[in-house]
């Protein structure tokens, strides 16, 4: 029924319909938590702490697992953020523009000090091992063309992070090398 579709909804609720062990491949990145609100009302993303993210995140890929076959892969691009930067208001935090949202939060709450790098990448990796998720492989994306900071106190992010995860030891898998036969002289 998925096939060369394009399904729009909530993804807890869609992935819910779906049959088990019926995905082979799932690639995502899932919204940035307290960076952007897309004006939707309960919106991942918008959870007052990083650790409700964190949390409602990981009950979605609780469904992936569920829908993922035994050999399958899950491939997750997520990005972090700083405490104290939230930029929840209602408008979109790369451009200034958009309509607030009455239903979003107006300040992201952390027990972290302000400027402190909140690791979202990091908690949500660990929290998916917790779930039983396999990590095989944490990926860095280097942007070379990246938007530059105006933030002069810290580097320009200029990647990334991407997770590889699978549900069972057996998985299908091929190197980049592998088949491809080249002439390295």
């Amino acid at each position: 029924d998925y096939l060369n579709k394009i399904i729009c909804g909530d993804s807890l609720e869609v992935l819910k319909k779906m049959s088990d062990e019926s995905v082979d491949c799932i690639i995502t990145s899932p919204p940035y938590w307290a960076l952007r609100d897309y004006g939707i009302i309960g919106q991942l993303g918008l959870e007052p702490t990083f650790q409700e993210y964190i949390n409602k995140l990981c009950d979605i890929f609780d469904e992936v697992k569920r829908v993922l076959k035994k050999d399958g892969t899950c491939w997750v691009n997520i990005g972090d953020t700083y405490s104290g930067s939230s930029q929840t208001g209602g408008t979109n935090s790369l451009s200034g523009k958009g309509k607030a949202n009455p239903h979003s939060k107006a300040k992201a709450i952390t027990n972290l000090s302000d400027k402190c790098l909140v690791q979202i990448p990091s908690r949500f990796a660990i929290e998916m091992s917790n779930r039983g998720w396999i990590l095989r492989n944490e990926i860095i994306w280097h942007k070379p063309n990246c938007m530059p900071s105006s933030v002069k106190d810290t580097f320009t992010v200029d990647f990334e992070k991407i997770f590889f995860f699978v549900k069972n030891k057996k998985y299908w898998f091929e190197t980049q090398y592998e088949n491809h036969s080249r002439d390295w002289t």
